[in-house]
């Protein structure tokens, strides 16, 4: 465990030290009064001498923080797919990745609500720098995927991170949440990147696909009615159209966090897709090479996340105005796309073609997606 010191998170018997330290620090004591509005000063206190392990502060705080959010900012969170789910079974959550906190809290509500094993999730250094949030990340379970190292340095920490993985996965019995992609996806074209595949298969002893196998991989589709930070995606999304370089301000991605949880989210569901089995085994047993075997995994891990996103009247509303159509009418009313056109017109210069576009086609990829994994499912029949 030793070796892991640099990116893991806390050890319950480190929790107490570091819960009687952080809470000194404003923005800590400011979400213990978000999360008990209602508790005096004394109350919170107790709660929090009684969290002797990350899952007592994952499960009497953190818990409660997100329903605090669900509550103020989302009109219904609802989710599938968890119940087919083994309690006693460690998993490998790949999922979409949509925003940067509340992506992995809403998963472990809904993992603690069905009583399955939380996660241990990855998390990217760039995002913690600030010392309060490097301590609350870790007491919720976050081990680091270290940026902006030199290609060495990322080579040994993408070891020591597929070695991490396994150790939590096959050794501690500990369920694992990492995103399909470095990153967040800005443009709503959820795609798995080879390269997180490859970086996980890195702790492997013998065949990858034995190993991937033991893991157990649900893909995992998190799907929000209202991007709370579309409209501060935008300038990175614009700079890469028009291949400029895209350099964030020092407190971006700080923003985000803040916008994500308070901004207006509408509906969230979040799908568990079944665990990957006969997939892996007809991948592996096929005569490709491994890069190519690689790429059918990130292809059968994408139609998954397709499969079961949750398509809202904003994804169908978004399509039919970027296309100028309206063949999607039968999937939304009329209140609904005043709703989004308001949001529409409160977000974005209508008068900027690229803008706009980039903005709509955010809330449009994903129609795109299921259409494509429909045809190609009718070509396969």
């Amino acid at each position: 465990m030793q070796n892991f010191d640099a990116i893991r998170p806390y050890h319950d018997h480190e929790v107490q030290d570091v819960l009687q330290n952080s809470t000194k620090h404003p923005m800590v004591k400011a979400l213990l009064n978000f999360t008990f509005p209602n508790k005096t000063e004394n109350e919170v206190a107790d709660i929090l001498s009684n969290c002797h392990s990350i899952k007592d502060f994952q499960s009497q705080v953190i818990y409660h923080s997100v329903q605090n959010v669900l509550a103020r900012s989302c009109e219904q969170f609802t989710t599938s797919g968890f119940d087919k789910l083994d309690p006693n079974q460690s998993y490998l959550y790949i999922s979409n990745h949509r925003d940067i906190i509340l992506d992995t809290s809403l998963l472990n509500v809904a993992l603690l609500d069905h009583k399955l094993i939380m996660t241990a999730s990855a998390i990217g250094s760039n995002l913690v720098k600030k010392p309060f949030l490097m301590s609350l990340s870790r007491l919720n379970r976050n081990f680091m995927i270290m940026r902006d190292l030199a290609p060495r340095e990322m080579l040994k920490s993408s070891q020591l991170v597929s070695d991490y993985i396994k150790h939590l996965l096959l050794e501690e019995k500990r369920s694992v949440w990492i995103a399909q992609r470095e990153g967040r996806t800005k443009d709503g074209n959820d795609q798995t990147q080879q390269g997180v595949l490859k970086m996980i298969t890195k702790a492997a002893k013998g065949d990858p696909f034995e190993y991937l196998k033991k893991v157990k991989i649900v893909p995992v589709s998190i799907s929000y009615e209202y991007d709370p930070t579309d409209i501060l995606k935008i300038p990175e999304l614009l700079a890469t159209k028009n291949q400029i370089e895209y350099i964030k301000t020092n407190n971006e991605d700080f923003n985000s966090i803040l916008q994500g949880a308070a901004g207006n989210k509408k509906r969230i569901h979040i799908a568990a897709g079944a665990p990957l089995s006969k997939e892996l085994t007809d991948i592996q047993e096929s005569d490709e090479p491994l890069n190519k075997k690689l790429l059918n995994l990130k292809n059968c891990i994408d139609h998954a996340i397709y499969r079961n996103y949750k398509l809202w009247p904003s994804n169908y509303i978004a399509y039919d105005l970027l296309h100028q159509t309206d063949i999607y009418g039968d999937f939304y009313d009329e209140k609904e796309k005043r709703q989004f056109d308001r949001r529409v017109e409160r977000r974005v210069n209508r008068d900027n073609k690229q803008e706009l576009e980039q903005f709509l086609a955010m809330y449009a990829n994903p129609v795109i997606n299921a259409k494509k994994l429909q045809e190609i499912s009718t070509y396969n029949l």
